[in-house]
Formats: C-alpha cells, structure tokens, sequence
C-alpha cells in the first residue's frame, strides 16, 4: 500500500514539473513583451517631448508603427517635403499638419495612445513600395490593434488636409478629440486695416467730387468680381483648405482640374473665375455691338470678338464640366 502512494506521488511531481516547465516559458514570452511594449512606449514619448511630429524612416516605421506589440495609433503622413521634389501640396499639408499635432501635444488630454508621425520619400523609399503608395501627401492611421481598414486612410483629394477636417477624422477613427489651436494670424486684420486706411484717405482726397462714389460702371465691376468669386468656388476653398493642384511624385505630372465631381483644386477655381469672367466679357461685347450708334463696320467687329470668346470659353468651360462629371452627354467644340 506505502508502495502504491509512493508511486502517486512521484507521478504527481512528475506532473506539476512537466506543467511547471510548460508554463515558465509562456511567463517568460509574455513578460518580454511587456517590457518590449514599455521600451517602445517610452521611446516614443520621448520622440514626442522633442517634437510633436516624429520623423521616421523604414527601419523605425516598421519596428515602432507596423511591428507587435503595440498599444497605441499611430497617425502617419506620407509626404515628399524635399526641394528637388517641388511638392508645393506636401508643404501645405506639413504645416496644417504640424498644427494638429501641436494641439494634441499640448493640450491636458495628452497621452500616450496617439502619435503623430512622418515619413518623408527621400528618407522612407522602402516604406513607400511596402504599401504600395504612389502619391504624396497621404495620410493613414495605424490603429493599436489589427490592420488599417480602408477608412483608415484620409480622403484627402474629397475632404482636403485642413487641421479641423483631419481632427474630426482622427475621432472617428481613434474616439481622441482634439481641439485645434492654430497661432495668431493677423494678416487678415493688417490687410483689413490698410483696405479701410486706403478707401479713407481716397475719400478724403476726394472729399470736394465725390461722384464717383456713384459711377455705375465701378459698381458693376466690384459686383462682378464678388460674383466670379463665389461661383468659382472661393467659398468652398475657404472651408475646406483643398491643395492648389496634384502633383504625381512617380511621373511628375501637375494636375490643375480634380477629377472628380465632390472635389476641387485652387488652381481649378481660378480658371473657372477667369473662363466665367472671359465669357461675361464676350457678352458684353455683343450688347456693346447691339446698342451702340457707331460705325457699322467696327460694330461688326466688335460683334464677332464678343461671339468668339463666348463661343470658344463656354467650349472650355462645358469641357471641363464634363471631365469632372463622368457621363455627361453634351459637348461644343472642345472635349
């Protein structure tokens, strides 16, 4: 009987040895991945401390951005900020960039579960060929766990790169609200204040004839260019802060006119302000040509300028109308 129990107990510490041996290489696995975690959070806090946004090349984006374990997101820009590159948009996207990250890093809701970094194409190829990237800037956020879905890439050509468009995104994405502080700018007030300077002293020049105040053809003109200016899109600019145009890092290919229909360029809405302008000029001529008592041969003339510029700048206009909006049917002279 002593032998029988004997024999259990030597089989139950061969038991708890075996689970023992089973289960000191699991601790041990896991308490390396915390202290590697500890090690990768506190490097990136202290990136953070010298600057709000973190320069990273391939070796570091893939070790602190792509690589387990990781409990925090990463938002990365992918830009080309370099000279050599001339990508006007990555430096306009850099500063409001730069803005964001600012008030994250500043604000009391900092932690340690949101970075913001950059990897630039001259310092990142590699990275650059690992996602398959093959415009700049573009934006993307690494969430703490799983892989980047598909919104988690910023549609920059449909929303543009503003801070607040970018804040609102980043809480969708990551639930961190982040409340923008941009710096004081007082180009505005400067350039109102000299506007109201100007216009006072010309009234003051001016104050014993002041009829031009009521010249009709000065009035037409100022409603003109106030009307080019909104039709144009100057006020959707304004809102959402879109890049004067695109241009293709691999080709070096400028594009002036978006192609799509939910989005527009800088650049495009100044020429639409001047084909807009162009055909009012042409309209204009027509009635001059219509009204007018002078010569019959210099109002022929007049005439066919007038018809000329409408008919050849509304060609254009209906153009690029088309190019935006896929399907459309309809074209005159130009396609």
């Amino acid at each position: 009987m002593a032998s029988v129990w004997m024999k259990s107990i030597v089989y139950l510490h061969i038991v708890c040895v075996f689970f023992l041996l089973l289960c000191l290489p699991l601790g041990g696995g896991q308490k390396k991945k915390e202290n590697m975690l500890s090690e990768k959070v506190d490097q990136m806090m202290e990136w953070s401390s010298r600057r709000s946004v973190i320069r990273m090349n391939g070796d570091k984006f893939r070790r602190f951005v792509k690589a387990p374990p990781r409990n925090y997101s990463v938002i990365v820009m992918f830009t080309a900020l370099q000279p050599q590159r001339q990508c006007s948009v990555c430096r306009q996207a850099n500063e409001e960039y730069q803005v964001l990250a600012n008030s994250w890093r500043y604000s009391s809701a900092f932690s340690n579960k949101l970075f913001f970094t950059v990897v630039d194409y001259d310092e990142g190829a590699d990275v650059f060929q690992q996602l398959n990237m093959n415009s700049a800037p573009t934006f993307m956020h690494f969430p703490a766990k799983g892989k980047p879905k598909r919104a988690d890439t910023f549609d920059l050509q449909r929303i543009g790169f503003a801070s607040e468009q970018l804040a609102k995104w980043i809480a969708d994405r990551t639930d961190v609200q982040i409340r923008v502080f941009r710096p004081p700018n007082y180009s505005g007030t400067i350039a109102l204040a000299l506007l109201v300077s100007l216009v006072g002293g010309l009234l003051y020049l001016r104050r014993n004839n002041l009829e031009f105040i009521y010249n009709k053809t000065g009035w037409a003109m100022a409603a003109l260019c106030v009307v080019f200016a909104m039709t144009s899109g100057q006020m959707w600019n304004h809102i959402r802060g879109p890049p004067y145009a695109h241009k293709n890092p691999q080709n070096g290919q400028v594009s002036y006119i978006h192609g799509s229909s939910q989005a527009q360029f800088v650049a495009e809405s100044h020429i639409i302000l001047l084909l807009n302008a162009a055909i009012t000029m042409g309209m204009v001529l027509l009635n001059e040509a219509a009204t007018s008592k002078g010569d019959v041969g210099k109002r022929r003339i007049i005439c066919l300028v007038g018809l000329g510029l409408v008919v050849f700048f509304f060609s254009f206009l209906l153009s690029i109308f088309r190019s935006k909006y896929h399907g459309y049917p309809y074209s005159f002279l130009i396609k």
